[in-house]
């Protein structure tokens, strides 16, 4: 608990002994603790800085070489001479790219909340429930993410061929329907810290299997659900190669695909303009920048509690 030295001591206050117990020892102790948080932050600080460097680089350089012209874009320089914001109308007039980022979020959010709900219902199943085979069910399920994508990349295409979702958005989705093994264990693990006790009061008061999962399951693990939404939605909008199997049609692209186009366009009229790429590429970055600065608190409560699960 964080002593708050602004709040005065009062007769009345029960939490009066602890208090002044912390207080005494925050006045006997202060000096040796700020001289060891002086030389552990002197350390955490710098290997901070430079965790923070090593990560940000990548994105400065690429910040940089978008707004510079083309025979500037590899002089190793952050800031450029000559700052050419025309790369960015260039990118917008190569494509529908207002189209393909409509194209990417919706595509991301749907398969996202897809995976996240399938994930938590089975992993539920596998938690709550006692049957026989429970375990080897599950080894199953976990012996799936030993399959490379490739493997199923054929039987699944002539899956959706058969059924005539070819060139639409619906194969980039709806295959997270069925969930996936990594969220069903990573969400199971939550589910089994649920004290049992919840579930079976919940029962005695008429509560329905489904009533349990809602009502109970998954308010208690909204930082696992929250991880899992975060990591799909940030893996269906940086997927590259299944727009690439299934999209021929430049108006379903997603912004992936779209880059690769515009990429493509460039190399076959054999003028490789990498500022453009960079733009390009920046125009596709920007928007999950965004949904982290806004969604960073509860991802990261979300791994904290997911640390202290084990």
């Amino acid at each position: 608990m964080t002593l708050d030295v602004r709040r005065p001591l009062r007769p009345d206050d029960p939490d009066r002994p602890a208090r002044e117990g912390e207080l005494a020892s925050l006045v006997t102790t202060g000096g040796g603790r700020r001289r060891r948080l002086t030389s552990g932050l002197v350390v955490r600080w710098l290997l901070l800085l430079l965790a923070t460097v090593a990560f940000a680089y990548p994105l400065v350089w690429l910040v940089s070489a978008s707004l510079k012209p083309k025979a500037q874009v590899f002089d190793n320089r952050l800031v450029p001479e000559t700052v050419q914001w025309s790369n960015f109308v260039t990118v917008w007039d190569a494509g529908p790219v207002l189209q393909w980022l409509m194209n990417s979020g919706l595509v991301s959010l749907m398969a996202a909340a897809t995976v996240t709900l399938s994930s938590a219902l089975v992993a539920f199943g596998f938690a709550y429930f006692r049957f026989r085979l429970r375990g080897a069910l599950f080894g199953l399920v976990l012996a799936t993410m030993m399959l490379p994508g490739a493997v199923t990349m054929i039987p699944v295409y002539l899956i959706w061929n058969r059924l005539g979702f070819v060139d639409t958005q619906v194969p980039l989705w709806a295959g997270n329907l069925f969930g996936s093994a990594f969220y069903i264990f990573l969400m199971r693990q939550f589910f089994l810290g649920v004290p049992r006790e919840l579930f079976e009061a919940a029962r005695i008061d008429g509560c329905s299997n489904l009533g349990l999962f809602r009502r109970i399951a998954l308010p208690l693990c909204r930082p696992a659900l929250i991880i899992v939404f975060i990591f799909e939605l940030q893996a269906s909008w940086s997927d590259l190669m299944k727009p690439l199997i299934y999209l021929q049609t430049e108006e379903y692209y997603t912004m992936p695909r779209g880059l690769k186009q515009i990429v493509d366009s460039f190399a076959l009229s054999g003028q490789y303009n990498w500022e453009i790429a960079m733009a390009a590429t920046l125009v596709a970055t920007v928007p999950m920048i965004i949904v982290f600065a806004f969604g960073q608190r509860y991802f990261l409560e979300g791994l904290a509690t997911q640390a202290k699960q084990g």
